[in-house]
């Protein structure tokens, strides 16, 4: 790790940083600083208030007190593009993007006038490939995935040259190898007097990367700490206020019984410039977690929509769930066989939950029919309400209730309600796409150990995942997917995460090309 860069003046200085919304204070009284060159973590468990701190730096929001120095003078941002001009680049890690428009266009909303002259759409490839980010400049925003949803925010931040560049988890769908060259990117920056302001609950990363750290908790500045001297746990214990609990599980082993099987599958892909499964084989036994992994793009999607019935198959027999065939069962009679069958998708808001609706009608929809949430037609509502209750409370979700609305929510707490609200129901087969995704220490860890918990208490669990050290952590077995294609599962202890990284790539044992048509 390169040498933190010194000065007298920070780049960035907040001064007392408050901001409350009814019921909470999100930032209470921070301070923070930010030198020329530096590489920043800011760390905290979901609702700690760094989303609000960063859109306060960004301009998006204005805080109730407090002040905020550039380069030693204060500054009052009335918007993101006065941000900008300053030389302030944000990553969001919710995208402020625009389904029915183009990557390029999406790109050019997002940047000052004077950069959208000339050939943008030159420039967006020039720079996507610099930063080992492909992207088609030409795509339609609804036919991407979440994972190129990120490289078009990260590419339209890169184009305005920033000064300090915020960036929100975004290394969560990258490859070990792209993480790596984002870092020496990064490092690059920093070395040319970029600062980086860096938010990630991958506490290694930071450990690899930054020079600094501030943690906050409960909407305060709790410690500062480097990270190269502390250990993942000990900051994620900093964060916590309290001791880490590691997921844990007995034997990675089981011969139990088979409870999902795909057998053969090919599907086309309803989405424009989607990827195509071809000739997919899987088996998930009771007992076990099967980790699939892969880089966004390759065919995740199409194989979770065929999974969760969002998408029928030709055959029945393609899909079976206990020896029933399924493949021609909408979402509804999925969950309502016999086992219950439970399903996370990648997109929290407007997939995974409604924006706004509440809590426990969000509940509702998914535990219905297993929960008897309805009666002649009729909706439940102490029983639904008392069920998001019972999710709250298991996996702590910070809210002021069930009665708000989902996008009430800081995107990890919105996460563990619906990872919670389909363990809750015990289903007999899950299927999950991305569980852990900008969740905080904590929270990951309870997330991954109730998937390891519903697998040991006879569950079949399938996840789908770009997290490698999530997939080490759970899985008994681990597949790679790669342009809709899955390769054999091996035994989690079998594979190293170097190799797994080149199967996602694309490129097989003997470094050719996997799968060439």
């Amino acid at each position: 790790m390169s040498e933190t860069p010194q000065t007298l003046t920070p780049r960035l200085e907040l001064l007392g940083i408050t901001k409350a919304y009814p019921g909470v204070v999100a930032n209470n009284n921070v301070s923070l600083k930010v030198m020329p060159g530096e590489i920043h973590a800011l760390l905290g468990e979901n609702g700690a208030g760094k989303s609000t701190l960063v859109k306060f730096i960004y301009g998006v929001q204005k805080a109730d007190s407090g002040s905020m120095l550039w380069e030693g003078e204060e500054v009052r941002l009335a918007n993101p593009n006065a941000a900008r001009k300053l030389g302030v680049g944000m990553v969001f890690q919710h995208f402020s993007l625009f389904d029915a428009m183009t990557v390029e266009e999406n790109i050019s909303l997002g940047i000052s006038p004077e950069l959208t002259k000339g050939n943008l759409s030159v420039r967006i490839r020039e720079i996507s490939a610099q930063y080992g980010l492909p992207l088609d400049p030409d795509r339609y925003v609804h036919t991407l995935s979440v994972g190129e949803r990120q490289r078009i925010e990260v590419v339209r931040c890169l184009l305005q040259d920033p000064t300090l560049l915020i960036m929100d988890e975004p290394t969560s769908v990258l490859t070990p190898q792209e993480v790596e060259e984002l870092f020496k990117t990064l490092r690059r920056l920093s070395e040319e007097g970029v600062s980086i302001l860096y938010i990630s609950h991958r506490l290694e990363e930071i450990k690899t990367l930054c020079h600094t750290a501030t943690i906050m908790r409960m909407g305060e500045v709790v410690a500062e700490c480097t990270p190269e001297n502390e250990t993942a746990r000990s900051m994620a214990e900093m964060m916590m206020g309290e001791n880490l609990v590691s997921p844990e599980r007995t034997d990675r082993q089981t011969d139990g019984s088979v409870r999902l099987e795909v057998k053969d599958l090919d599907a086309a892909s309803t989405h424009q410039h989607g990827t195509d499964l071809r000739s997919v084989n899987l088996q998930v036994r009771a007992g076990e977690v099967l980790g699939v992994a892969g880089i966004a793009g390759n065919g995740q999607r199409e194989l979770m929509e065929v999974l969760t019935g969002e998408v029928l198959v030709d055959r029945a027999e393609s899909i079976t769930i206990d020896g029933t065939p399924v493949g021609q069962l909408g979402p509804v009679q999925r969950r309502g066989i016999g086992v219950g069958v439970g399903l996370v998708p990648e997109e929290r808001l407007g997939h995974g939950a409604v924006p706004d609706m509440s809590l426990w009608e969000n509940g509702f929809l998914s535990a219905a029919t297993r929960m008897e949430l309805i009666n002649n037609g009729f909706i439940q509502v102490g029983a639904s309400s008392a069920f998001a209750e019972e999710v709250v409370e298991q996996f702590r979700v910070k809210t002021p209730g069930v009665t708000h609305p989902a996008n009430s929510l800081s995107g990890g707490n919105l996460q563990k309600f619906i990872v919670g609200r389909e363990l809750v129901q015990k289903p007999g087969v899950i299927v999950v796409l991305q569980p852990t995704w900008g969740v905080d220490a904590g929270s990951t860890a309870s997330i991954r150990q109730a998937l390891i918990d519903m697998a040991t208490e006879g569950a079949a669990v399938l996840a789908i995942s770009q997290d490698l050290e999530e997939l080490f952590e759970i899985s008994n077995r681990i597949a790679v997917i790669c342009e809709g294609r899955m390769s054999d599962a091996q035994p989690a202890e079998n594979v190293t995460v170097e190799e797994i990284g080149l199967l996602m790539a694309g490129v097989g044992p003997d470094g050719e090309k996997a799968h060439a048509d």
